[in-house]
């Protein structure tokens, strides 16, 4: 699905803006001549932009709109030196928050709903973002954000909250602490809305049978908006996404081409109406691909597939270039496992070593379980790992996002 004519004249305002303002991106147009785009053709042949430009940029080079207009700045979490700074106009806030109201009415979820938000506030986007859509929906916002929780739990029963916000690891961890208490007749939630970290199949079960909630997978990042720029539809993995505000290609990481829908490769993000600071072709690094043809649920928006990872997830392991999601996959055959592994990687006595640990109960012979799963990874993907076996809730859990791979060759 390429970019219409309706889209091309919106990033040709957005062009117009980045050449005026002189951001990295209008530079980068100025130098090659280039001052709007005429056809698919002409937009697929612009520069890509990536989080480097977005970092040199800092603090306040990515600033396209004037500063008087700025009501707001956010940061992307995670990142290792200078941070990227994004400003939001007042109309980006409310662009961002009506994206986000989408998302909640995509689930089904109404202004009689009492919605639990786990996720930070301050300079990450998640926590305001989920309650500027609460707000815009008109539903009940519980402003919770992380950590502490007792007060997470108290709050969710005597507030009768029905839709939990929050990353996956922490809705593990709650369900997990609501099943150990004792309490689940006591909780109401009905829904999820998971977002901020890829989770796995085995993992989306776990959550939805122990809270017994419908599960809804939000995506977005802090370079475009935050959360809220696409969710899944009910009873579909596939992610509907808001294409009068942003538009998406998917190409192939190693070449840049730009690959045809039903293709997986990495998503490319233009935002077409952000003014604090817009973005022509963002690489995000996510890995997934556009579902083509209609949802059978009658919603025209356009459709993202289950995010698979990140390109730069990769491990090269004796030669051999793994994702995780590989791993996961394998995992999977195993029902007696828990959804938590943890994978190590060290370079002893000038070889790679991958360990990976799982969790089950302890009906099962462990030693025997971790030979069949070094079996089935050296069968898939041509090593063999060391597996250690331990039991259900001896794996770490997160309040945030769980950090499954640790590459201890590099410390």
């Amino acid at each position: 699905m390429r970019i219409n004519d309706e889209q091309l004249k919106l990033v040709n305002g957005r062009i117009e803006a980045l050449i005026s303002a002189g951001s990295f991106y209008g530079k980068k147009l100025s130098e090659a001549g280039i001052t709007k785009v005429e056809s698919a053709e002409d937009f697929e042949k612009l520069p890509f932009s990536e989080k480097n430009d977005l970092r040199d940029a800092y603090p306040l080079g990515l600033m396209t709109a004037p500063e008087e207009e700025i009501v707001r700045i956010h940061s992307s979490s995670g990142t290792t030196g200078l941070p990227v700074i994004i400003p939001y106009t007042k109309k980006d806030v409310e662009d961002w928050a009506i994206m986000f109201a989408r998302c909640y009415e995509m689930a089904g979820i109404t202004k009689k709903d009492r919605i639990h938000i786990t996720p930070g506030y301050g300079l990450w986007t998640a926590g305001i973002g989920f309650q500027a859509g609460a707000e815009r929906l008109g539903a009940m916002a519980v402003p919770m954000g992380p950590g502490n929780t007792d007060k997470q739990l108290q709050m969710m029963m005597d507030m009768k909250t029905t839709v939990l916000c929050s990353t996956s690891s922490y809705a593990l961890l709650l369900a997990e602490e609501i099943e150990k208490r004792g309490i689940k007749d006591k909780i109401h939630l009905k829904k999820g809305v998971i977002g901020s970290e890829r989770w796995g199949k085995k993992m989306r079960e776990r959550i939805a049978n122990e809270l017994g909630i419908e599960l809804y997978d939000i995506y977005g990042l802090t370079e475009i908006y935050g959360p809220g720029i696409g969710i899944n539809c009910p009873g579909e993995t596939g992610m509907h996404y808001w294409d009068d505000y942003i538009y998406i290609e998917i190409i192939d990481p190693k070449t840049g081409e730009v690959l045809p829908d039903g293709e997986y490769g990495e998503i490319v993000i233009t935002t077409l109406v952000k003014e604090g600071a817009p973005l022509i072709r963002y690489r995000t690094h996510d890995l997934s691909r556009i579902i083509p043809g209609e949802c059978k649920c009658g919603s025209k928006f356009p459709r993202l597939d289950v995010i698979m990872g990140r390109t730069d997830d990769m491990m090269k392991i004796k030669g051999v270039n793994v994702f995780p999601a590989q791993i996961e996959e394998i995992l999977r055959d195993f029902p007696m496992l828990s959804s938590e592994y943890q994978i190590r990687i060290s370079h002893v006595d000038g070889k790679d070593t991958l360990r990976i640990y799982v969790e089950t109960d302890g009906t099962v012979d462990f030693a025997a379980l971790a030979q069949k799963i070094a079996a089935s990874v050296k069968s898939k993907i041509g090593f063999t790992p060391i597996v250690k076996v331990v039991e259900i809730g001896v794996l770490p859990r997160s309040e945030k996002k769980t950090k499954r791979v640790i590459d201890e060759r590099y410390d």
